[in-house]
C-alpha cells in the first residue's frame, strides 16, 4: 500500500507556508475571476453572440473536462516524488501557459469574424485555457494536504488561500469595471470591447509572478513513500472508492449547488449594474465593499472551525446568507442600490466563512477516503472534486446564458424591456438564495465529517502512516525523500 508520512523539513510549518499557498491562489483567480465576472459580456456584448449559444458552449467544455481533471489527477499522484515535492513542479511548469490562454480568450479582434468563426473561437480558446488550469490548479488544490498533516493548520491554509483569492478579486472588481464600462453622451452605460484584452494581458503578468512566488514559499512535508512490492490500485477501483464515499458525495453536491450559485451571482453581476441599476461603474464600489466581510472574518475563521467544526459553522454560516439574498428578492430595490449593498455585505458574512474552510473540507475528504479505502490518492480526490466545481461553473454559465435567453435578452445592446430587467434581478437574487439554503441542508443532514470524525481520522492516519513509514525504510525500496530549503 502507499500512505504518506509526516517527514522532517528545512522550515517548519509557519506564515512562509500560508503566504506562499495564498499566491498560489491569487494566481489562479487573476484568470478565474475575470472569467467569472466579465468572460459572458464580452462574448454578448463584444463578440455579439447569442447568451444561450454562449452558455451552450461553455457547457458543452466544462462537462469534457472530467476526462481532463481526472487524469490530470491521477497524473499528478504518479508523477515523480523530487526534492522539491511532487506537487509544486507543476505549479512553475504550467503558470506561464494558463497565463497566455487566459489572455487570448479576450482579443477583441475577434469581433471581426463571422458567427461561425467566433464559437469555433469560443470553444478553442476556453478549452485551452481550462485544460491549462486543471494542470496547474489540481496539483496546486491537493498540494495543502501535503503541506501539513495537522486539521487545524489546514485550515489556516484554507484561510490564507482565500485571502489570495481576495487580493485577485479586489484588485479585479474594483479597476475592471472603470476600464471596460463607460457612458455615452446620453448617459447610457456602454461597453469598450478593445480594453478587454489589455485588462487580460496585465492580468495574465500578475498571475505568472503569484505562481512563482507559491511555488519559492511554499513546503510539502508529507512525502509518500513506496513499500517493496507494493502496486497502486487501478485508476476505475479508485474511482469506485472515491464516489462511494459519502463525504466524498456530500460534498461534490454541495460543491455543484455552491458554484452555481456563486457564478450565477458573478455572471449576472454586470448586467444588473449596467441594467438593473444603469450604473456599470458603481459595480466597481459594489463589489470591492462586498469584500469586506472577507477582511473582517480573516481572524476568526480558523479559531471558529476549530473550536465549533468546519460542518457546523458553515451550515449555520450560507444557510443565513441564503435567507437574506431571499428576503432581497422580495424588496424591489432599484432605486436604492445602496441598499442592495449593504445587504449583499450581510450575506457575505456567511458566505465568507463557508468560502474561507471550504478548501480543508476537501483536505479532510482526502483523509476519509484513505481511513475507509486504505489509499492516498490526494490528485484523483482533488480532481473529483474540481471536477464537481467545473460542473457547477458550466452549469452557471449554461444556466445563466439560457436563462437570460428565457427572459428575453438582446445580446449586443444595453436597451431592455421591463420584464427582462426584473428577470436579472430574479436571477441575481432569488435562484442564487434558495441553492445558498440547499447547500446548507446538504451540509447538515448529509456531510459525516462533523469536528469529532475529523479528529479521530487525523488520530487514525498518524499512527498508519508512522507503521507505514517504518515498512518503507525497512523495505529500502525508495528512500523517504526529505524536503530540501527554498
Amino acid at each position: 500500500m502507499s500512505a504518506v508520512a509526516a517527514q522532517p523539513a528545512s522550515k517548519p510549518f509557519g506564515y512562509r507556508d500560508r503566504i506562499g499557498y495564498a499566491l498560489g491562489d491569487m494566481g489562479n483567480d487573476f484568470s478565474f475571476i475575470l472569467a467569472s465576472a466579465f468572460l459572458m459580456i464580452f462574448y454578448t456584448n463584444v463578440l455579439d453572440v447569442k447568451a444561450a449559444e454562449v452558455g451552450t458552449l461553455l457547457l458543452i467544455v466544462r462537462l469534457g473536462d472530467a476526462f481532463v481533471d481526472i487524469t490530470i489527477g491521477r497524473l499528478v499522484d504518479r508523477s515523480k516524488l523530487r526534492a522539491s515535492g511532487r506537487f509544486r513542479p507543476w505549479i512553475a511548469r504550467f503558470g506561464i501557459p494558463v497565463a497566455l490562454a487566459s489572455a487570448l480568450m479576450y482579443f477583441f479582434g475577434a469581433a471581426g469574424l463571422g458567427q461561425g468563426a467566433k464559437v469555433v473561437y469560443i470553444l478553442v480558446t476556453y478549452a485551452l485555457w481550462s485544460i491549462l488550469y486543471s494542470a496547474i490548479n489540481i496539483p496546486y488544490g491537493s498540494m495543502a494536504a501535503v503541506i501539513t498533516p495537522d486539521p487545524v493548520h489546514r485550515s489556516s491554509l484554507s484561510v490564507f488561500r482565500t485571502f489570495g483569492a481576495f487580493l485577485a478579486q479586489l484588485v479585479i472588481v474594483f479597476t475592471v469595471p472603470l476600464v471596460i464600462f463607460t457612458k455615452d453622451a446620453h448617459g447610457k452605460t456602454q461597453v469598450v470591447g478593445h480594453a478587454f484584452f489589455w485588462v487580460g494581458v496585465v492580468a495574465a503578468v500578475v498571475s505568472v509572478i503569484a505562481y512563482f512566488g507559491c511555488y519559492r514559499m511554499s513546503t510539502e512535508r508529507v512525502q509518500i513513500p513506496t513499500v517493496a512490492g507494493s502496486k497502486a490500485p487501478g485508476i476505475g477501483k479508485t474511482l469506485a472508492h472515491v464516489f462511494k464515499n459519502r463525504s466524498m458525495q456530500a460534498i461534490i453536491a454541495a460543491a455543484l449547488l455552491l458554484l452555481i450559485a456563486m457564478m450565477m451571482i458573478s455572471n449576472m453581476t454586470s448586467y444588473l449594474w449596467v441594467i438593473y441599476f444603469n450604473n456599470g461603474q458603481m459595480q466597481s464600489t459594489a463589489a470591492t465593499l462586498a469584500l469586506l466581510p472577507t477582511l473582517l472574518l480573516l481572524p476568526v475563521a480558523t479559531p471558529l472551525a476549530r473550536r465549533y467544526g468546519k460542518r457546523e459553522v458553515s451550515t449555520i454560516a450560507v444557510g443565513g446568507a441564503g435567507v437574506v439574498y431571499i428576503l432581497l428578492y422580495l424588496v424591489n430595490l432599484q432605486h436604492q442600490p445602496w441598499g442592495f449593498i449593504v445587504a449583499t455585505i450581510v450575506a457575505g458574512l456567511g458566505l465568507g466563512v463557508f468560502n474561507m474552510l471550504i478548501w480543508a473540507f476537501i483536505t479532510d475528504v482526502i483523509d476519509d477516503h484513505e481511513v475507509t479505502s486504505g489509499e492516498r490518492a490526494d490528485g484523483v480526490v482533488y480532481s473529483v472534486y474540481s471536477w464537481a466545481r467545473k460542473v457547477g461553473q458550466a452549469l452557471a454559465f449554461g444556466l445563466g446564458g439560457w436563462a437570460l435567453g428565457w427572459i428575453g435578452y438582446q445580446a449586443g445592446t444595453t436597451s431592455q424591456s421591463s420584464s427582462t430587467v426584473k428577470g436579472i434581478y430574479m436571477l441575481m437574487t432569488l435562484v442564487p438564495g434558495v441553492l445558498f439554503v440547499l447547500v446548507a441542508v446538504v451540509l447538515l443532514v448529509w456531510y459525516p465529517l462533523s469536528r469529532k470524525v475529523v479528529l479521530d481520522n487525523a488520530a487514525t492516519l498518524n499512527q498508519r502512516h508512522q507503521q507505514t513509514a517504518m515498512l518503507a525504510q525497512a523495505s529500502a525500496a525508495t528512500p523517504i525523500a526529505t524536503t530540501t530549503s527554498h
